[in-house]
């Protein structure tokens, strides 16, 4: 039987104009999202633009978070590449820390990759890790990789490898196959990552969350994510959130909860959201947040 993983902030990167990423204001975050109820960071996810985060900068990071007092366990790292070769060297730097969970994204570049491919580079990371490889979450997110992890391939992943893949991270907002998911596999770590359905995958059994909107909203979805107890305001501003690209959106939030425009900026491809979108997003979040609390 697992324990409860709890949530995890999937942490935004803020960046200086230089476009270097602004290492104390990054720690300054993660240390609040501590303070206020979660149980890890997870770096260098979706939300934090870990496809665009290099591997010296990764070091940086780590190196600072730890050095200022975050505890290795206390730390989540996200792995969004294609190779092999590199998946299993961003894995060992941080596995060599002492990292709770490795986040393990399938390669995404070629499409229509079948169960096959899929478990054999899978595979090949792990043999490249050999006996360090350990804790490993796979990242269901088909919406970015267009790359679904079907059930099945879970079910190959759980029983060739029971003590490096210990869990699955489902952002595919496609609440049967979650379902699916907590039935057959509810011996795994089941992450939900649609916080649309995370109060009643709570309930079926999920083991917590990595959660953008713990950036701004972490009392609130520490709720869903431990207690099972449903928000109509978490759930009703993440469909605020879609309306824009998700990761500018969620860094739009901090700027406002924090006061620092620092959290605005982005690193290409992606775009900053515009003033317009800013407004619509701070009017959409008062709207509902205020609302429930009169």
């Amino acid at each position: 039987m697992v324990t409860g993983f709890g949530l995890s902030v999937a942490l935004a990167t803020p960046f200086e104009s230089s476009g270097a990423i602004a290492a104390e204001v990054m720690l300054t975050q993660a240390k609040r999202s501590l303070d206020e109820g979660c149980a890890s960071v997870t770096l260098f996810g979706t939300t934090g633009e870990g496809a665009s985060i290099g591997g010296q900068e990764r070091e940086r990071i780590l190196t600072t978070f730890i050095a200022a007092g975050i505890q290795p366990r206390q730390i989540v790292v996200g792995v969004l590449v294609d190779a092999a070769e590199d998946a299993a060297q961003q894995m060992s730097q941080a596995l060599s820390k002492g990292v709770r969970n490795i986040l393990l994204a399938p390669p995404s570049y070629f499409k229509n990759v079948s169960d096959d491919g899929l478990f054999a580079w899978f595979a090949d990371v792990f043999a490249r890790l050999g006996d360090t490889a350990r804790d490993v979450l796979v990242y269901n997110i088909p919406s970015v990789t267009m790359v679904a992890l079907s059930i099945d391939l879970i079910g190959r992943l759980r029983t060739a490898f029971p003590s490096i893949v210990t869990g699955v991270k489902d952002s595919s907002g496609d609440w049967p196959y979650t379902e699916a998911l907590l039935r057959q596999h509810g011996d795994l770590i089941i992450l939900i990552g649609d916080e649309r359905h995370l109060a009643k995958g709570v309930r079926m059994g999920g083991q917590g969350a990595i959660s953008g909107m713990a950036n701004f909203a972490p009392h609130e979805v520490r709720a869903m994510a431990v207690d099972g107890d449903d928000d109509p305001r978490v759930e009703g501003f993440v469909s605020e959130l879609l309306k824009h690209p998700v990761t500018p959106a969620v860094k739009v939030m901090v700027s406002k909860m924090t006061g620092d425009d620092t959290w605005l900026a982005v690193r290409p491809p992606l775009t900053s959201i515009s003033a317009d979108g800013r407004r619509e997003l701070a009017l959409a979040f008062d709207g509902l947040f205020r609302t429930k609390a009169a």
